[in-house]
């Protein structure tokens, strides 16, 4: 399953630059762990971080300008870093499988003459097989709208920066005016209708070009949490579903397609779940008369069921998280907020090992990325796992691994719990 090693995040809101993980350009450092958890206190850029792919996937799916005005973002003059005049920017560096070739994905957004974001530019970028060092070839290249995509799986051209930016326009010419080289058989000239839609978005429908296609296909895969206990305690029409949706008020129907679908499994998943949930000895779903489906809850003290309209929030919210780790076909990448909302505290550390277990423990698992202020998740996770995210001087945020502190790790390998330590201020920087 594809995984991202790193990303980095230009002028969004308070990530004026921030970095995470390893980068082509940046090959010594450490990669991102199937598991990464960002901590920091209130107001430090976690839910910026955490809105960061969710923009992104927004992008995709519904073109810059909308994607700006979603989810109350309040309009690109809004996402935009106060202060700054430069565009804003995503780097994805990922690898589509285990053994496969990094790519990286460079977007570029900016307000034109009339103040409306577009896409300014993209890029596509993956070494050839069997180069080990050097710089990627890039294989997509927009400025505007206007460029090249290379067709295959190898083709591409390899721009050195450090001479000065590329003359995109003189390439397209000598392709134009070229058309019987062989480079230029192997390369299309695009000019995009919409420069507020992604380019990929429209070349990652072509069989053409599958490495801009498996991309797309990432992140339109990719699953951001936007869970809430009243959504999960709606009624839906009785049918089963393959998986849950962001907003989670289709629980049920998850849970009814497992039953049907999955029927040697579907009681040994609702049996784990059950046991990580206080007091629960039983789950399973009733049709009502009209139709509607009922999520049912047998507790041990009481003969009668309770239904998910009786259950508390806290009790509603770690059932769905763990009822989308049991997805038989997970999502590639999995993006939650501040899961310890509502939660009993004792019950965090055994969430974040859940979490744990299942990035790290199965075949094509979902990688996960946590964003949290709770020290008793925190204490469940390794200096590896962990990102401080902090403010800066300047007011933007600030990232650093907590591995990267030998003093911590150092506590850590003793046995300090790293919640413990970031309670008592030892993660601080300084």
């Amino acid at each position: 399953m594809a995984k991202i090693e790193g990303f980095r995040i230009k002028n969004y809101r308070v990530l004026q630059d921030v970095t995470l993980g390893k980068l082509w350009n940046m090959q010594q450092a450490q990669p991102l762990t199937p598991m990464t958890a960002v901590i920091g206190k209130n107001g430090v850029g976690k839910s910026s971080l955490f809105d960061a792919f969710g923009f992104l996937a927004d992008c995709l799916k519904l073109g810059v300008e909308e994607a700006c005005d979603s989810r109350g973002r309040g309009g690109f003059d809004r996402i935009r870093s106060q202060g700054i005049n430069d565009p804003v920017e995503f780097h994805i560096y990922y690898k589509q499988d285990g053994n496969a070739r990094p790519i990286t994905y460079e977007l570029t957004i900016d307000a034109d003459k009339t103040g409306r974001p577009y896409v300014k530019m993209e890029r596509l970028r993956q070494r050839r097989r069997g180069q080990k060092y050097g710089r990627p070839f890039s294989f997509l290249i927009l400025n505007e709208g206007k460029g090249v995509v290379w067709k295959g799986e190898e083709q591409g051209l390899q721009i050195d920066e450090d001479k000065g930016q590329l003359d995109l326009f003189k390439l397209i010419e000598e392709i134009e005016s070229a058309p019987q080289k062989e480079e230029s058989r192997e390369t299309e000239l695009i000019e995009l209708q919409d420069t507020r839609k992604l380019g990929i978005a429209t070349l990652g429908a072509l069989k053409q070009h599958p490495r801009i296609s498996a991309f797309r296909q990432f992140i339109e895969g990719w699953y951001l949490s936007y869970f809430t206990p009243d959504a999960a305690r709606s009624l839906p029409l009785a049918g089963p579903q393959r998986h849950l949706n962001i907003h989670g008020d289709n629980i049920g129907n998850v849970v009814q397609f497992l039953e049907r679908e999955h029927p040697k499994r579907f009681k040994n998943i609702l049996n784990r779940i059950a046991e990580k949930i206080p007091g629960i000895d039983k789950i399973d779903t009733e049709e009502s008369p009209d139709k509607r489906l009922l999520l049912r809850f047998n507790d041990k003290g009481f003969s009668d069921p309770f239904y998910a309209q009786q259950m508390s929030d806290g009790t509603l919210k770690i059932f769905a998280y763990l009822l989308l780790l049991e997805d038989p076909t997970p999502p590639p990448f999995v993006c939650i907020e501040e899961p310890e909302n509502g939660l009993y505290h004792k019950l965090l550390e055994t969430l974040a090992a859940e979490f744990r277990t299942h990035a790290t423990g199965k075949k094509n698992a979902p990688q996960l990325f946590i964003t949290t202020h709770q020290p008793y998740f925190v204490d469940a996770l390794s200096p590896e796992e962990t990102w401080i995210l902090e403010k800066g001087g300047d007011g933007f945020s600030v990232i650093r691994r907590a591995s990267d502190d030998a003093t911590v790790k150092a506590m850590v390998d003793e046995g300090l719990p790293l919640g413990s330590l970031w309670y008592g201020d030892y993660l601080d920087a300084g």
